[in-house]
This record gives structure tokens, C-alpha cells and sequence, in this order.
């Protein structure tokens, strides 16, 4: 019988799990969850008969060779910088691997050991990235195939509350990773507008935002998201114009945000002695110059805001004044602001949480001449159920899942490392998604 271990049990995981779990049986294979925190896996599991759950660490050499050993196929829904160690113990014990993370340049250089094992690693089958990518690659071949050029494209990603939500001023919930939150923005950002490179540096992120209009939302704010760049070869766009990869917020966010930076709280380099017994005021205070004088006009005055700026109306909602012990266990800053984060915004189960992607291109056909087309999709959890962000990031890598499952029979899908580019990754995935729902909205218009 078939062996699938899924590593993670955190926010993500519920649907690709529950999705497996129900597929065990016909599919014929058994499923082990592991994770650092052994009742999180117990309670994703449930008791199921084709399910056992573990407390497991990735730097425990033994527990990793006995658990790969016995995979047929390894899903790792662990943080992005742990996903070169997942993979190279799948390669060592000649097993497949499912992720849900960018295919980083740690990644890519296992792609020859990958091929020398046989083992099929598909990188970026999640939402953002994953659906985005796999979409884009879809309309860009049809394009080609049409005989059609991509001139520009910009593609954007978001998860958030639905519309509706005025829970909190930020307008924002975590719904995925704390720690990916916290420190957003911390790669800057890259990408190709009008012919020219655009490096935005960490700093500068969230400042650097622009206006962008999402049909069913209105407008919204965006930033960049990382190396756009790097997906020029990825779609076979080399002759294209503008490539631009941003990430969606309400109008605001990107303002407070700009603020922390500036601040310093997205700070995972340095340590502070006893922090977890400080307060939060007292945290804020250690990222300002010494003075006098009250907390939030001496905050003001630094990063040169009136006193009812909005992004210190929501420092203080968030509770960065208040003599409130912070009463965590890490030393670095970014802990501290992972913790807030993690205490302040969370989806309350009255609440639907949201996804959207966006693509909107330019493309130039020999007959049609120049089309704008967007395409837009955007997906709403189940209120005290399944989040938008655990459905859009578990199903793909479920999907992946059966995919390496069905190819055990035909070996169609080559060894190595990939990205969903190929047509026979992107169509059945996307295909299966539509089963679920989940689909994209196209609109195409001439462009002057």
C-alpha cells in the first residue's frame, strides 16, 4: 500500500488533509502527519483508519530516516527555508515530494540529484504560488498557440478578510503562516515595467505600492512581491515588456506596514535578552531614540505623523503602547511581532476569510490586434470552517498528490525539480480545481 506523509499540521493543512484522508481509501494508500506539534497532527487526523499522527522533528536525523523511508510520496507544508531539507532527504530516500513554496535557488540545485534518484519533486503548488502560476502558464499558452505575443502581464495575489470584514483597522487576518506575515516584504522586490528593471529594496516595499482595480472588489492596494523576474524563462515571456508579481491589500495596510518597517519590528537578526518579560511599550520604546515625553507622540515625531495618523490609530489598536507583558519565548523582535500579529488578528469564526488572484495582460495577435485581457478569481471560506487559505493551498498539493499517484502507472512526469508549467501538471490540477469551484473569470478587451 502507498505511503503519503504530509509534514505540517498548521494553518494550511486542514483541507489537504481532510481531501487525502477521504481519498485514502479509493486510492489506496495510508497517511501520516507529521509535525512538531503532535496534538495539532492528532487533531488534523481525527482518529481516521487510514490516518496516524506524529510528533516529529526535521533535525532529528533518525525520526527522518525511518519516516522517508517508508514514503512513497512526502507533502511539506513546512516554512519556505526548510523545504531544501524536506527535499533532500526525499531525494536520498528516492521518494516524490508535493510543495507549496517557491522553487528557490536552493531548490533548483537539487534538480540534478533529483533526476539521478528518480524522484519527482513539484515545487509551487499552493495558491500564490501555485494556482497564480499554473493559471498564467494556461492563457500564455493559448496565447502562444494562437499566435499571439505578451506585451505585458501583471499578476497579483492576496489573502484577507471577505469585504465586508471591519473587524479591526488593518482590515487584515492571519490565516496562514504568522511568521511569513511578520516578515513580508523581507526579500524587496523585482521586476520589469516598460522595459526597465525595478529593484525595490525591503525598506522601500510597502511604501512603493500602487492603486490597482480587482473586478467583484473595487480598488486596491498592492506591492511587489519578490523576484518577478525570475518568471520571465518560467512562462517563455522573453520578449516581454512589463512583468510585475505584486500582492493585494485594502487601502491602508501598506501604510502602517510602511511604518513598522521603518520602525524596525520585522527584525529576525538580532536578539534581546528577556524579552518575552518586557512590555510592549517597552518594545516599541527600544526601536526609538532616547527622550522624554509620551510613548505615542515620541513614535509620531520619529517617523514624522501627526499624532491620529491612522497607521499610530492602528499601533495602538494592536496594542504596541500598552504596558501589557509580551510573554513569549524568542528573543528576536520578529517573534514578537509574530505573536501580536497571531494574538490580534485572528479569523474569528462569525468571519469568512478571502482569496484573490489577478491577471491582467496586454497581448498583441497577428489579425486581432492589441487585447487587454483579466482574469480574476477569488474564493471565500466557510465561516468557523475551512478557510479561502487552507482550501487554495491544500487542494493543488492534494491534487499533486494524485497526480504523482496516477503517474506511478504511466511515468509521464520526468524526474527533477519543477514548477507547474508543464501541461500535464497545470491541466489536471486546474481542472480538478474547477470540480471544486474554483475558477477564473476572463474578460477581453481591445486596447486602443
Amino acid at each position: 500500500m502507498k505511503q503519503i506523509l504530509v509534514l505540517g499540521a498548521g494553518h494550511s493543512a486542514p483541507f489537504l488533509i481532510q481531501y487525502l484522508l477521504a481519498r485514502a481509501q479509493d486510492l489506496g494508500f495510508e497517511l501520516t502527519v507529521a509535525d512538531l506539534d503532535g496534538a495539532a497532527a492528532r487533531r488534523r487526523v481525527a482518529d481516521h483508519p487510514r490516518g496516524r499522527a506524529l510528533a516529529f522533528d526535521l533535525s532529528n536525523g533518525e525520526a527522518c530516516h525511518q519516516l522517508f523511508s517508508q514514503a512513497d510520496i512526502v507533502v511539506s507544508l513546512l516554512p519556505p527555508q526548510l523545504q531544501p531539507i524536506v527535499a533532500g532527504h526525499a531525494i536520498a530516500h528516492r521518494c516524490h515530494m508535493v510543495s507549496a513554496s517557491y522553487r528557490s535557488s536552493k531548490m533548483r540545485q537539487l534538480d540534478a540529484a533529483a533526476v539521478e534518484a528518480g524522484s519527482t519533486i513539484l515545487c509551487e503548488l499552493g495558491l500564490d504560488p501555485g494556482i497564480d502560476v499554473m493559471s498564467a502558464q494556461a492563457i500564455i499558452d493559448q496565447v502562444h498557440a494562437e499566435g499571439g505575443q505578451v506585451d505585458s502581464f501583471y499578476s497579483y495575489g492576496g489573502g484577507l478578510p471577505e469585504p465586508s470584514f471591519d473587524g479591526n483597522p488593518l482590515r487584515y487576518v492571519v490565516t496562514w503562516n504568522p511568521r511569513n506575515v511578520a516578515m513580508a516584504g523581507e526579500s524587496g522586490a523585482c521586476y520589469l515595467e516598460h522595459g526597465e528593471v525595478r529593484l525595490i529594496p525591503p525598506h522601500r516595499v510597502f511604501d512603493a505600492k500602487w492603486s490597482v482595480e480587482v473586478p467583484g472588489l473595487g480598488s486596491m492596494d498592492a506591492y511587489g512581491n519578490r523576484d518577478a523576474m525570475s518568471y520571465r524563462q518560467v512562462h517563455g515571456l522573453d520578449g516581454i515588456r512589463s512583468l510585475v508579481r505584486g500582492t493585494l491589500r485594502y487601502p491602508g495596510y501598506c501604510h502602517l506596514w510602511h511604518q513598522l518597517v521603518r520602525l524596525g519590528l520585522p527584525n529576525e537578526r538580532l536578539e534581546v535578552p528577556d524579552l518575552g518579560a518586557a512590555t510592549w511599550a517597552e518594545f516599541l520604546a527600544m526601536h526609538l531614540p532616547p527622550g522624554a515625553g509620551p510613548l505615542r507622540r515620541r513614535t509620531a515625531t520619529f517617523l514624522g505623523l501627526a499624532e491620529d495618523d491612522p497607521a499610530l490609530q492602528a499601533m495602538d489598536w494592536l496594542g504596541l503602547f500598552s504596558d501589557q507583558s509580551i510573554d513569549i519565548s524568542g528573543q528576536r523582535p520578529s517573534d514578537a511581532l509574530t505573536a501580536l500579529l497571531q494574538r490580534r488578528l485572528p479569523l474569528g469564526p462569525q468571519h469568512r476569510d478571502m482569496v484573490v488572484l489577478h491577471h491582467a495582460m496586454e497581448i498583441t495577435y497577428p489579425k486581432a490586434g492589441r487585447r487587454r485581457l483579466l482574469s480574476t478569481f477569488i474564493h471565500y471560506g466557510e465561516a468557523g470552517g475551512n478557510t479561502a487559505m487552507a482550501q487554495t493551498v491544500g487542494l493543488p498539493a492534494a491534487l499533486g498528490v494524485e497526480l504523482l499517484l496516477a503517474d506511478a502507472q504511466s511515468s509521464t512526469l520526468p524526474a527533477g525539480v519543477h514548477v507547474p508549467v508543464s501541461p500535464d501538471i497545470y491541466r489536471p490540477i486546474l481542472c480538478g480545481l474547477g470540480d471544486h469551484g474554483m475558477e477564473f473569470v476572463e474578460a477581453t478587451t481591445a486596447v486602443d
